[in-house]
C-alpha cells in the first residue's frame, strides 16, 4: 500500500522547512501498518501556515494539482495535510480511485466515534467558525461540544513545547468542565506533529485524536477494505470528463479563452 501525505504549503524552501518535513515524514512512517509506503511531498507556492479561510483557499488550486500527480504515480491515498481539509471534495472530484482523507473529517469522525459529545482544541480564533462548518459538513454537528483556541499562530507551536502543552491542557481543561466534552481533537497538524495527544490524555482523563495519525489509519483502513469515494458523490467535473483541461490551471479563463 502507497501513501503519500500532501502538505498545501511550500514548506521545503527553506532548510528547517525541509528538516521538519523529514521529521514530519518518520512520524507518519512509525504509525503506518508492516506493508505500508508513506511519502511526503509539498506544493511549491501557497501560504507559509493556514489560519483562515483566505489562506485555505489560496491553497486549494496548486494542491488539487499535486494530487493529480500522485493519483498518476500510483498512490493508492493521498491525506490532505491541512486539518482545515482545504479543497477535500474539489480533490475527490478530480481523483479516480486514489482515496483523499482529510484529517478534520477523519478526526471528528473518530471523537464521534469515541464519546457523546467532542471538543476541537485549535490554533487562533480566526479558525473557530470554520472549524464549526467542517464539523457540520462532516454530519457530526450534533456531537460538537465547541471550538477553542489556544491563540498561539502555526508557526509558534514548536517554538516552546512545554507552554504549547500547558495551553492545550487548559483549554482542554475548560472543554471537559464547561462545554461537557469527553472527547477532544486536535484542530491543527502541526499540533499533531508535536505529539502531544498522549500526554493530554493521561492529564485529562479523555480520549485525545492525534489527526496525523487517525487520518493515516483511516487510508489504511479504507484502502485495505477495497472502499473508494462513490463518483455519486464527486461528480468527476465535465471538462475533465470531456478531456478538455487536465489540472486546475485549464479551467482558467483570461481574455476569454479557456488556458491549457
Amino acid at each position: 500500500m502507497k501513501i503519500v501525505y500532501v502538505l498545501p504549503g511550500p514548506i521545503s524552501r527553506t532548510e528547517p522547512g525541509r528538516q521538519e518535513m523529514e521529521r514530519r515524514l518518520e512520524i507518519l512512517r512509525s504509525y503506518a501498518a508492516p506493508g505500508t509506503n508513506v511519502d511526503i511531498v509539498d506544493v511549491d507556492e501557497g501560504p507559509a501556515s493556514i489560519e483562515s479561510l483566505y489562506e485555505e483557499y489560496l491553497s486549494i488550486s496548486n494542491t488539487v494539482d499535486l494530487m493529480l500527480e500522485m493519483e498518476k504515480k500510483g498512490y493508492d491515498a493521498a491525506i490532505l495535510g491541512c486539518y482545515g481539509d482545504p479543497g477535500l471534495d474539489a480533490v475527490r472530484e478530480v481523483t479516480g480511485k486514489m482515496v483523499v482523507v482529510g484529517p478534520g473529517e477523519a478526526g471528528v469522525m473518530a471523537a464521534a466515534m469515541c464519546g457523546y459529545r467532542f471538543s476541537i482544541i485549535t490554533v487562533t480564533n480566526s479558525i473557530i467558525n470554520p472549524l464549526h462548518y467542517l464539523v457540520e459538513k462532516a454530519g457530526v454537528g450534533k456531537k460538537l461540544a465547541s471550538v477553542r483556541a489556544i491563540n498561539t499562530p502555526v508557526l509558534e507551536l514548536a517554538n516552546d513545547r512545554e507552554r504549547t502543552i500547558q495551553k492545550l491542557i487548559e483549554e482542554g481543561k475548560k472543554a471537559i468542565q464547561e462545554d461537557r466534552a469527553d472527547t477532544l481533537v486536535l484542530g491543527c497538524m502541526s499540533m499533531g506533529f508535536l505529539n502531544v495527544a498522549e500526554e493530554m490524555s493521561k492529564a485529562l482523563g479523555v480520549p485525545v485524536i492525534n489527526p496525523g495519525k487517525t487520518s493515516l489509519k483511516m487510508a489504511e483502513a479504507l484502502v485495505g477494505a477495497g472502499l473508494s469515494h462513490s463518483k455519486l458523490a464527486y461528480l468527476t467535473p465535465p471538462k475533465i470528463s470531456a478531456g478538455t483541461v487536465t489540472s486546475s490551471k485549464g479551467l482558467l479563463v483570461k481574455k476569454n479563452k479557456i488556458v491549457q
